[in-house]
């Protein structure tokens, strides 16, 4: 806590609370930091299933490297490079560079577009590319209008700095949260109501939190939604490589160019990284590729503030110029989040847990309204102060991302190994097999979701929380806890 002296000497922005961090999204990061689970050393720690990650591909990605370490200006192979990129870039970025990541772009969206590489401007994460293209689009007070539920980062991307805000499109369960455009209508409604001058509309496609893509009719309709109002469009694609089953990504690229469609392309902009698609997030490498020609000069002055390295750019240049590597990369790990994703989906159905139906993205949208004392967001938070607290998992709650329906919560499958997947499962297991035995064997006024003493708690009669938290390695062959539905794959 700061006292009012230090407040008096630092800015607004240093002493207030705009990055947003008084969110349970946040608060389960910092519960998983100070208790990190680790196989031996801390194997009842917390977790980390709140972090959207794609680490399934590595050993792909660390075989190129050993074949190729000219690719890095650090070793022995790459040092004669060392002079030429060390020394200042301007901030267009190296050519190779930008024409490699058009050429990633086009390679995930199946070649069906085209994009300039002229127009790729390089940010330091998506982070700094959402907040670089609000600079460009939006004065302090005006407003976007995004779909829910969102990424609660956005809260911190597009408002903390900028001064904008964001008017929720209120999607609904009863669809699946698919984006309407009686929903539209119902947020660009409310902002003119409100005396909000709505400059855009945020889509992020493939979805997160929700693992779902967009179809090509909705994003005509979002199109068409835009251009009607004049209002621009960004399109957040960072997991368009991340579809691993069929029906495949459109980009809102593909929607814009057909025949049609009637759209000022001055309107259309698009965020991409490759912190999700390759698994880079360390690499901070943002992207904004706008059809506007004044937002591409503005955002490549922006970027002055927040550029790639030259080392990572050389790097990137070299690995995404390799057409084999590239196909190859693409193809499996679509391949191993597809089984992954299989793997938890199955065992949480084991347990009567089930999932919104997606094939995208790093997570999944879990349901668990039905573990609710009451259908309200103060049920849930208590639900999700169980899981973090005793079940030791952080999972991220839907309140966080804006939904409009209480239960739900954002689980990430991909950030992990076999192994902790397997602890992962195994303690999902006994919190649901535990809860449905109690709940079959207590008066119907007692329930194990009772809320004695204005806490919501979870009751483990017939073994211990630490046996529960347990690692499959670390437990007796002779466990009554069931195998995991991950070893179970296994053997």
């Amino acid at each position: 806590m700061m006292n009012k002296n230090q407040q008096n000497l630092l800015s607004k922005m240093a002493t207030g609370n705009g990055h947003g961090e008084n969110s349970p999204y946040f608060d389960g990061w910092k519960a998983f930091e100070d208790n990190p689970f680790h196989p031996t050393k801390n194997p009842h720690g917390v977790i980390q299933m709140g972090l959207a990650e794609n680490q399934l591909s590595f050993d792909l990605v660390e075989t190129w490297l050993m074949k190729n370490p000219e690719a890095s200006i650090c070793t022995p192979g790459g040092v004669n490079d060392f002079r030429d990129i060390a020394i200042f870039q301007d901030y267009h970025g190296l050519t190779k560079f930008r024409n490699a990541v058009a050429n990633f772009m086009e390679k995930v969206r199946g070649n069906r577009v085209r994009f300039d590489p002229d127009r790729i401007v390089m940010s330091g994460g998506a982070t700094g590319a959402h907040e670089m293209t609000v600079f460009c689009l939006a004065d302090p007070g005006d407003a976007f209008l995004v779909p829910t539920p969102y990424y609660p980062g956005f809260d911190r991307d597009l408002r903390w700095r900028t001064g904008a805000q964001l008017v929720p499109v209120v999607c609904e369960r009863s669809n699946d949260f698919k984006v309407t455009r009686e929903a539209l209508e119902a947020a660009y409604k409310s902002a003119q109501e409100a005396n909000i001058r709505v400059k855009g509309l945020l889509i992020t496609n493939p979805s997160n939190p929700l693992g779902t893509i967009l179809d090509r009719e909705t994003l005509r309709t979002v199109v068409s939604f835009i251009n009607e109002k004049s209002i621009h469009l960004v399109c957040d694609e960072i997991y368009a490589a991340t579809v691993f089953t069929q029906p495949g990504f459109i980009s809102i690229a593909e929607i814009i160019q057909e025949k049609e469609i009637e759209c000022n392309h001055d309107l259309i902009h698009i965020v991409y990284s490759l912190s999700k698609d390759l698994g880079f997030p360390g690499f901070r490498v943002g992207i904004v590729y706008s059809y506007n020609d004044a937002v591409v000069s503005c955002c490549r002055k922006m970027s002055s503030f927040g550029l790639v390295s030259s080392q990572t750019q050389h790097l990137i240049a070299s690995m995404l110029s390799d057409d084999e590597f590239v196909n190859k990369f693409i193809a499996e790990s679509a391949n191993r989040l597809a089984t992954r994703h299989k793997v938890f989906t199955t065992g949480l159905a084991k347990v009567g847990i089930s999932c919104l139906q997606s094939n995208a993205g790093l997570f999944v949208w879990m349901d668990l309204h039905h573990l609710l004392k009451e259908q309200t967001f103060e049920a849930e938070r208590s639900l999700w102060n169980v899981i973090i607290h005793e079940v030791k998992l952080n999972v991220s709650p839907g309140s966080s991302f804006h939904c409009s329906a209480p239960g739900w919560f954002r689980v990430c499958f991909a950030n992990m190994d076999d192994q902790t997947m397997d602890v992962a499962l195994t303690r999902i297991e006994s919190f649901a097999v535990q809860n449905n035995e109690t709940s079959t064997t207590v008066p119907m006024k007692r329930q194990c979701w009772q809320k004695p003493q204005n806490n919501l708690r979870l009751s483990f009669k017939s073994r211990r929380m630490d046996d529960i938290m347990m690692p499959q390695c670390l437990m007796s062959p002779h466990s009554p806890l069931a195998q995991s539905p991950l070893v179970r794959a296994r053997n």
